[in-house]
C-alpha cells in the first residue's frame, strides 16, 4: 500500500481489497482523465478522482487494443493553487516505477530540489527532452504522514525587512558563486562560519527553534522526501467524503518559498494557527506548466 494514502484521509487501507475499492471508484467516477496515444494499439492513460478539495488518488496505466485497462501505477496527490517558482527544471524517468521526477536548483532552498511529477502525461504530450533543463513555472505541494505544530518566532516589521534584505543579498551571492565568482564563494563561506558560531553560542541558552525560523532538509533514502519547518500563512480543515476522515491543508512559507501541505488530522500534533509553524516530514510533489517550454 502507498504509505502516503493516509495523508489524504485513507488511514484504514490495510489490504489489496481496500485499495481495489478506491481504484474502482477512481475508474468509475473520475474527476479528470487524460489519454496519450503511445502506439497504434496502446494508449497511456491517467485517471484522477478528488476525494476532497484538491486532493485525491490518481491511477496510471495502458489501454490495449481490446480496450482493457492495465494498471501500472497509482499515487495520492494534492494540487497546489499558486505557482511556487519559475526555475530551470530537469525531468527524468524513475527506474523503480512508471513515473517521473523533476529537479530544480532554487537559490532560496540552497539544495537541488527534487519532486515527484504530478502531471507526467502533460510531459509526455509535450515531447520534452528527458534530462534537458528549461525554465518553466512550478507549483509545489507536499504530503505528510507525521508532523507537529510549534510556536512562531515573535518579530516586528523592521526585523522582517532586515531579514528579507539579508535573504535577497545571500541569494544574489549564491547565484554569483554558481557562476564561478570567487569573491562570492569566499563571502558565503565566511557567512556560514559566522552563522555556525552564532548558533553554537545562542544554543547554550536558547531553544534551537527560537534561533532557526524555517528549514528545508533532505530526509531519508528517497530523493523527494524532506524534513521542513515552515510558517503557516493560512490553513483549512477538509473531510474525505469516502472515509469521513479530516485532513488539514496548510499553506506555509519555508526558506522564502510558499507551498501547500496536506496531512491527516490524526497525524498532526497540535493545533494550526496563522503565525505558528509546521514541522514534519513531507513527500514533495510538483506540477510543471509545460506550455511554456
Amino acid at each position: 500500500m502507498h504509505s502516503y494514502l493516509k495523508a489524504i484521509g485513507f488511514s484504514n487501507v490495510k489490504s489489496r481489497t481496500d485499495l481495489d475499492k478506491i481504484i474502482g471508484l477512481v475508474m468509475d467516477q473520475p474527476t479528470e482523465k487524460f489519454i496519450s496515444k503511445i502506439s497504434r494499439i496502446e494508449a497511456i492513460t491517467e485517471i484522477k478522482k478528488d476525494f476532497a478539495d484538491g486532493m485525491g488518488v490518481a491511477i496510471r496505466g495502458v489501454y490495449d487494443e481490446k480496450g482493457f485497462f492495465h494498471l501500472e501505477h497509482y499515487f495520492p496527490y494534492y494540487r497546489g493553487k499558486a505557482v511556487t517558482a519559475k526555475e530551470d527544471i530537469i525531468i527524468n524517468k524513475r527506474v523503480d516505477t512508471d513515473a517521473y521526477t523533476g529537479m530544480c536548483d532554487d537559490v532560496r532552498v540552497g539544495v537541488s530540489l527534487i519532486f515527484y511529477l504530478q502531471n507526467s502525461i502533460d510531459y509526455i504530450e509535450s515531447k520534452g527532452l528527458e534530462g534537458t533543463s528549461r525554465i518553466m513555472p512550478l507549483t509545489l505541494t507536499g504530503l505528510s504522514t507525521e508532523g507537529k505544530i510549534i510556536l512562531g518566532i515573535d518579530t516586528d516589521e523592521k526585523k522582517m525587512k532586515h531579514q528579507q534584505a539579508e535573504m535577497k543579498q545571500r541569494n544574489q551571492l549564491i547565484a554569483e558563486a554558481r557562476a564561478g565568482n570567487q569573491e562570492a564563494i569566499d563571502s558565503l563561506t565566511i557567512d556560514d562560519i559566522d552563522t555556525y558560531s552564532m548558533i553554537s553560542r545562542r544554543s547554550r541558552v536558547e531553544d534551537i527553534y527560537s534561533i532557526v525560523d524555517t528549514s528545508f532538509i533532505p530526509y531519508g533514502s528517497e530523493s523527494d522526501n524532506y524534513l521542513v519547518i515552515g510558517t503557516i500563512l493560512s490553513w483549512k480543515l477538509v473531510r474525505n467524503y469516502m472515509t469521513n476522515e479530516e485532513v488539514y491543508q496548510l499553506f506555509i512559507s519555508c526558506n522564502d518559498i510558499n507551498y501547500s501541505i496536506c496531512i491527516n488530522k490524526m497525524d498532526l500534533l497540535g493545533e494550526p494557527m496563522v503565525g505558528r509553524r509546521f514541522k514534519g516530514n513531507i513527500w514533495m510533489q510538483g506540477k510543471v506548466d509545460f506550455t511554456e517550454m
